[in-house]
């Protein structure tokens, strides 16, 4: 999984490198209004350090704690969202943790194994692993269904084995259903309210799966090389990175309705505030963070981070943003923490 992501980036640049400048100054549609729209603006208020490659990072509001996949080290840092410090570091039981995400209603964290196909199952309450589930051919990413108690793995596969999306029960921690997506899928994400799943193939889709039937319903072709994915479920939106640009998907018909670009050359993650409708996306080439007005469709605002930033999660109830940065270098090896206001 390591080699993986490492050539996924690179070719990522040279793919968007080579794109005609038509293609990477995509179009962005914008609401009647919009201009008047609230604008957020941030800045990086501490750094904080923790384990070695940070990479994934998922936030509990309920609670206010952070937590990080430290992918070299394999471990996880949880952080108190209050204080912004490492209150404990929990040894996950697998190899190359690659990302995280948290039901709030049971306080459970869920870490993606990538070179173990694993996935840990931790107590939020207790900070330990509770058990490892065993997924598919090299866990990328997953989300959470809080209202079904429903996992969802996106399983990256290899070039023998296609890509699938892992199913998990988690009221008895047991793989329930296996979708076949194809592709290359890294990332994925779950909107609770209409049971729907969207997973990013590398190779330029999004297969959106039906969380009743366990079903691919539909596939929405990005184009690009999508690496990340979010939704705003007040909205049902969803946005996915797909190298210089942010598509923009309507829930309502799983149709692309803008294409918004942003700052450098491989945005390989999302997240939203549903509050005030802002998109983060940290880009791992120019180390900073577009804020893209979810009403406007635009960018209203660049941050710089760390180094290589991979990872990003939003705590809404403090409007409040979370990016690691993935390098071995003084810059790296930490988390910026973004503390934001409307302006």
């Amino acid at each position: 999984m390591r080699l993986i992501l490492g050539a996924i980036t690179l070719a990522t640049v040279l793919i968007t490198g080579l794109m005609p400048a038509a293609a990477r100054t995509a179009s962005s549609a914008s609401p009647a209004g919009a201009s008047h729209a609230p604008v957020q603006t941030c800045r990086v208020t501490t750094t904080i350090p923790v384990g070695d490659g940070p990479n994934g990072v998922a936030v509990n509001p309920k609670t206010n704690t952070v937590y990080v996949t430290n992918s070299e080290d394999d471990t996880m840092a949880v952080i108190n969202g209050r204080t912004n410090t490492v209150t404990a570091t929990v040894e996950v039981g697998g190899d190359f943790p690659h990302a995280a995400a948290v039901n709030p209603k049971t306080n459970t964290i869920y870490v993606a194994n990538g070179d173990s196909n694993t996935l840990s199952v931790i107590s939020g309450q207790t900070e330990t692993e509770v058990t490892t589930v065993r997924v598919g051919k090299s866990p990328a990413a997953v989300a959470v269904n809080p209202k079904t108690n429903t996992i969802y793995v996106a399983n990256f596969g290899n070039f023998r084995v296609p890509g699938t999306v892992s199913v998990i029960s988690g009221q008895t921690n047991a793989v329930t259903a296996t979708v076949k997506v194809g592709g290359a899928p890294l990332a994925l994400t779950a909107i609770s309210r209409t049971r729907t799943i969207y997973v990013a193939n590398l190779f330029h889709t999004v297969p959106v799966i039906s969380g009743q039937t366990n079903t691919v319903t539909a596939t929405v072709n990005v184009g690009g090389t999508p690496e990340g994915i979010a939704a705003n479920p007040k909205t049902n939106t969803v946005y996915v990175a797909t190298g210089t640009t942010v598509a923009v998907i309507s829930g309502r018909d799983n149709k692309v309705i803008a294409s918004v670009p942003v700052s450098g050359l491989n945005p390989a993650a999302v997240a939203v505030n549903p509050r005030t409708s802002t998109i983060y996306v940290p880009d791992e080439i120019t180390d900073k963070v577009s804020l893209i007005n979810g009403r406007t469709n635009t960018v209203t605002a660049t941050v710089g981070v760390g180094e290589f930033p991979a990872g990003v999660a939003v705590n809404p109830k403090t409007n409040t943003a979370y990016v690691t940065n993935f390098s071995p270098t003084p810059r790296g090896n930490s988390v910026s923490v973004l503390s934001c206001r409307k302006r």
